[in-house]
């Protein structure tokens, strides 16, 4: 039985990571870590089981850790990693490197790399056991998966994990996006992943309201799934988003949108430039009006420092308060020094109707 946990998360947020995994697991002591990537020595007898969840908000990919190898040629590292294996049933293998720099930074977005393409042909090719399926197809829930966290030419790390969530069945837990040739900004990146990673029940032709919506990435995301949205900002649009049929601009702060604009509005996003006490009161004010019924959030919550999230679980608290009783955050991989909170209502419950003045 493995004694470490590896997690990794985006460059700068470790000292936040390892501060989340002191207040979730005090049994857990850090271990090592490299910009990144930490690892944490477990208690004896912890009985995780291989599916278990880290319950962190800032882990983008986590498992159980089996050591490093390093070797004279990618190959001889290769065959180094399945003597770590030893006999554990693998199903398919997850190769990625550890993040270069911070997701934005000069144009850089954490993605798997040509080095991380040809170390898993590698291990695929050096697998000593026939019964491997070879890695064909994506990643399904309940398999096991064999980690190589590539820290370095010279310097892997391995690990397995067992698929489960959404975030576990990708290498990293990185979603394979690509930004358009004709995204208007990368908000789109975000929004997109956003929505694969929530699995809110979106429908499509479904009003959405966007808060900060300017210049129009995320919005290009929402129309591109065939959703109706409104932009509320009062900076100005890109014209490509301007000029879709499903996109109207209401250009206004959302304190000075009258609330009987969110009457027919089931879903509502929020990615606004300031802490997030400015973003859950202006969401607040909207989705706890007695004439507005909003189903479900998409909320950027922005750390203007670091130990904001310290804060998150209060955050999430007041996001339940309103009556959403499914709420959950995750840094994603397309995230800044932010993170995204997704939170539904279910089952859907309508506000009665308003009796007497209106």
């Amino acid at each position: 039985m493995s004694e470490f946990i590896f997690a990794t998360c985006q460059i700068g947020a470790e000292g936040t990571l390892k501060r989340e995994i002191a207040r979730r697991w005090p049994a857990l002591r850090f271990a090592f870590s490299r910009p990144g990537f930490l690892t944490f020595k477990l208690p004896p007898e912890h009985h995780l089981r291989d599916d278990f969840s880290l319950r962190s908000v800032f882990a983008r990919a986590y498992g159980f850790s089996l050591g490093k190898v390093s070797g004279p040629s990618p190959k001889d590292m290769a065959v180094a990693v399945w003597k770590l294996v030893e006999n554990r049933p693998i199903q398919k293998i997850h190769v990625w490197p550890k993040d270069a720099q911070a997701p934005g930074d000069r144009g850089y977005e954490p993605a798997l790399t040509e080095e991380s393409r040809r170390v898993h042909r590698l291990l695929v090719e050096t697998c000593p056991h026939s019964e491997f399926q070879r890695d064909v197809g994506a990643t399904q829930p309940g398999e096991s998966v064999l980690d190589c966290i590539l820290l370095s030419p010279e310097e892997w790390w391995i690990g397995y994990h067992r698929a489960k969530s959404v975030a576990s069945l990708h290498p990293g837990g990185m979603m394979p996006l690509e930004l358009p040739p004709d995204a208007v900004s990368r908000a789109w990146l975000k929004m997109e992943e956003a929505l694969r990673w929530s699995r809110l029940p979106i429908p499509p032709g479904a009003r959405v309201a966007e808060i900060g919506s300017a210049p129009g990435g995320s919005s290009q995301a929402l129309l591109g799934r065939g959703f109706r949205v409104t932009g509320i900002d009062p900076a100005e649009m890109d014209p490509i988003v301007l000029n879709h049929p499903y996109f109207t601009h209401v250009r206004r702060r959302s304190s000075q949108v009258r609330r009987r604009e969110f009457q027919k509005i089931r879903w509502l996003t929020a990615d606004m430039n300031v802490a997030p006490k400015y973003t859950l009161d202006a969401v607040e004010a909207i989705v706890a009006h007695p004439r507005v019924n909003i189903r479900g959030l998409l909320l950027t919550l922005k750390l203007t420092d670091w130990k904001l999230a310290d804060e998150l679980p209060n955050f999430l608290d007041r996001i339940r308060s309103w009556g959403f009783n499914r709420v959950k955050a995750r840094q994603l991989q397309h995230n800044r020094r932010e993170v995204c909170a997704a939170a539904l209502q279910k089952p859907f419950r309508r506000k009665p109707p308003l009796t007497g003045r209106r």
